[in-house]
């Protein structure tokens, strides 16, 4: 099998190519004049089981990935694994004269498997034409800070969304969990519903599957905070950051980290073991 890397999972590719023990094909991509993306499979790939780790983060991620499995028609099969599939959220009409954008793009993935890691919401996989099936990386956030060797840790999810992400994180590591409520009241701007916690002098890692702006995790450490908690941690699957989120977080104190669905300073955990395990 190669394994072969789109522009914006280059590292995570190749651990994956590193867990699997084979080759990691060499791709090359540049854009034209006109902003247009070029993207090349240098090694050849026929008759070849081929495996495509790319991530959507952006539009033109999307088109790179359309562009890689194009390039592999001559291959013998065809994996594609989408770290983080942009767009999962806009799964319904909400509006009328609006796109179902994630039915549109998962139809135009054309391959024998494909598969995605904690998508936002799990109704879309039932709009790939291919075998699909999602991952769930919580396990691995837990291994991880299994490791941090923390102050009587408790894993706290910022709102009911993220319930079933913390227990399942806490589970592995045998940890405590808890959950808190919240309401939204823009896009950057949360309220979490105020209530006694017994996080006094204990470690505490709020957990979520995407951290885009940090409104919500910095509300919920805040309140954390009033309630004597010790050092907290936020950690997710997908490490979005938009605008100055980062900076944001460690101003408010609180340590980042995420996955390497998107490849950020913070993705200090790998979701390769997940991959080679789901495709063996």
């Amino acid at each position: 099998m190669k394994v072969i890397a789109g522009r914006a999972s280059e590292m995570l590719a190749s651990r994956v190519a590193e867990a699997f023990g084979c080759d990691l094909a060499l791709t090359e991509f540049k854009l034209f004049p006109d902003g247009e993306l070029y993207t090349r499979i240098v090694d050849d790939v026929a008759s070849e089981e081929v495996l495509i780790v790319q991530s959507t983060l952006t539009d033109t991620d999307f088109i790179c990935l359309l562009q890689l499995i194009d390039a592999c028609v001559v291959a013998d099969s065809i994996s594609v694994v989408i770290p983080y599939f942009g767009y999962a959220r806009q799964d319904k009409r909400f509006k009328a004269g609006e796109g179902v954008t994630a039915r549109a793009l998962a139809r135009t993935i054309e391959a024998d498997r494909v598969f995605t890691i904690n998508i936002h919401n799990p109704g879309v996989m039932k709009y790939f034409t291919s075998s699909a099936r999602d991952l769930n990386a919580a396990a691995v956030i837990g291994d991880y800070i299994d490791g941090l060797n923390l102050t009587d840790p408790l894993v706290i999810a910022p709102d009911g969304g993220a319930k079933e992400l913390a227990a399942s994180v806490a589970a592995g590591g045998e940890l405590d969990w808890d959950w808190l409520r919240k309401k939204r009241i823009s896009d950057d701007e949360v309220v979490i519903e105020d209530r006694d916690l017994a996080v006094a002098d204990r470690d505490v890692i709020i957990v979520d599957d995407i951290i885009s702006s940090g409104g919500t995790i910095i509300e919920a450490a805040n309140l954390l905070k009033r309630n004597g908690a010790g050092n907290i941690y936020a950690g997710c699957i997908h490490g979005v950051f938009v605008r100055n989120a980062l900076l944001r977080l460690k101003k408010a104190k609180i340590s980042p980290f995420s996955t390497d669905t998107i490849e950020t300073i913070t993705s200090s955990v790998s979701v390769a073991g997940l991959i080679r395990d789901a495709l063996l």
